[in-house]
């Protein structure tokens, strides 16, 4: 950016726009201390220069030359950082009509420090927002270099003017919003911040404040999550040259929010966290119908498609839960009932030959071992052979005791309702 290269032209121009107008000094004492402004002008000393500028008001209060005075107080402030100051005696150069029309370098240099000014102020009022609004706009409407201002130095200059103006703008837009938010009104840091977007669609800056008040609003309307994620997602992708915002704070500042927020929320996504800023940086709002899954609802969903394509797995994780839960589930719930089928891995079988008992376990799809025996499902007559271990059972059967520690649950069944047992002939050594 060249504001440096603009702000120095314009305090080397503005005094000398002063002594080359046509209004007449008092007498010799009134130039003289003009001339120390001057001075303090071209060593930056800005806080002499106020003072020199309070002599020459109190002793010349009405100076032919007060108006232009008045310029060099906006520059003065600015110069010592007195942000409040610039913007109130910014106010006496925007109201006064004969200066609405002059395209001087002084009144340009007025108009920049304005609107350089109101982005540095955290917390404006709303008269320094409109002096700031006015200056911005004229600001903007500077089309024509200033007098004894070269076409070259306008054309170095302009853009970046316009780019000044245009960050005052939209700051000066989004402050409601910030205000709304910092004092917890939520659905009036949300509407304003709704017209700072529909104002300056592009703004990241609006961005961040509708998303900061839909954040607010979150805590009582869960459904606003979502909308808040789009937004913050727009705020730290999009382009920030398009976006008119520091790419170092959507850095720091935006991206890490988004991250922790979103993760908070849907869980850890790194590839749906890509498609939403993809999506975000398309559109200032987001599209009809959009919504986010929340970690309970990805749980939810997750858990319907495993009880989907694993329902006896699914069916005996309930349970296991259940009875791992409370101690009088098995009493009430389950004792002498018939359960409905269910999957598991033989882990062993007693005895060998002809089993009563059969001790399985149960696999989730993930596991690569086999299991623990948690099932003691006991025969109404003993097999017809030795069971394969290891292999996949599926059966039915009533439930008859459980223990916690070691945790098992004993069922009883006939043979017949159990399926996938694979069965050989008993060997000599089995036969014990």
């Amino acid at each position: 950016m060249r504001f440096a290269i603009l702000i120095a032209f314009c305090a080397v121009e503005v005094p000398l726009v002063i002594g080359q107008s046509q209004k007449n000094y008092k007498d010799r004492a009134e130039y003289d201390v003009y001339s120390e402004v001057v001075k303090d002008f071209a060593a930056n000393n800005f806080s002499k220069a106020l003072t020199d500028l309070d002599q020459w008001s109190e002793k010349y209060p009405d100076s032919e030359f007060k108006e232009d005075r008045q310029i060099l107080y906006v520059q003065a402030y600015a110069g010592t950082n007195q942000m409040a100051k610039v913007l109130d005696s910014a106010q006496a150069v925007l109201s006064n009509k004969r200066l609405a029309g002059e395209h001087s370098a002084s009144v340009l240099r007025a108009l920049y420090a304005v609107v350089s000014t109101i982005q540095r102020v955290p917390d404006p009022s709303a008269q320094q927002l409109r002096t700031a609004s006015e200056a911005a706009h004229r600001l903007n409407a500077f089309d024509a270099p200033p007098e004894g201002v070269s076409a070259a130095a306008w054309e170095s200059t302009r853009a970046d003017l316009r780019s000044a103006a245009q960050a005052a703008l939209v700051y000066i837009a989004v402050i409601p919003a910030a205000q709304a938010v910092k004092r917890n009104d939520c659905g009036g840091g949300e509407r304003a911040a709704m017209q700072a977007i529909e104002a300056f669609p592009e703004s990241a800056l609006a961005a961040w404040y509708l998303a900061l008040a839909e954040v607010c609003l979150a805590k009582s309307d869960h459904a606003k999550a979502s909308a808040a994620l789009f937004e913050l997602a727009r705020a730290a992708a999009i382009d920030p040259v398009k976006g008119m915002v520091d790419a170092k704070w959507q850095q720091a500042s935006v991206a890490p929010y988004l991250e922790k927020a979103y993760a908070q929320y849907h869980g850890i996504d790194p590839q749906g966290l890509k498609e939403l800023k993809e999506l975000a940086v398309r559109s200032p709002l987001p599209p009809a119908g959009f919504a986010i899954l929340s970690a309970d609802d990805v749980a939810q969903e997750q858990q319907k498609k495993f009880e989907t394509q694993h329902p006896e797995l699914a069916l005996w994780m309930k349970i296991k839960t259940a009875l791992s839960a409370s101690d009088g589930y098995f009493e009430s719930d389950l004792k002498g009932r018939e359960v409905p089928r269910l999957e598991g891995i033989l882990v062993d079988a007693t005895p060998k030959c002809r089993p009563r008992e059969l001790h399985i376990g149960v696999r989730m799809p993930a596991d690569t071992q086999n299991p623990r025996a948690e099932i003691l499902l006991k025969l109404e007559k003993p097999l017809k052979g030795a069971p394969a271990i290891g292999g996949e059972l599926h059966w039915n059967a009533v439930a008859t005791a459980f223990s916690k520690e070691p945790f098992q649950l004993t069922m009883e069944t006939d043979p017949s309702k159990v399926e996938g047992l694979r069965l050989s002939p008993c060997e000599a050594s089995q036969n014990k």
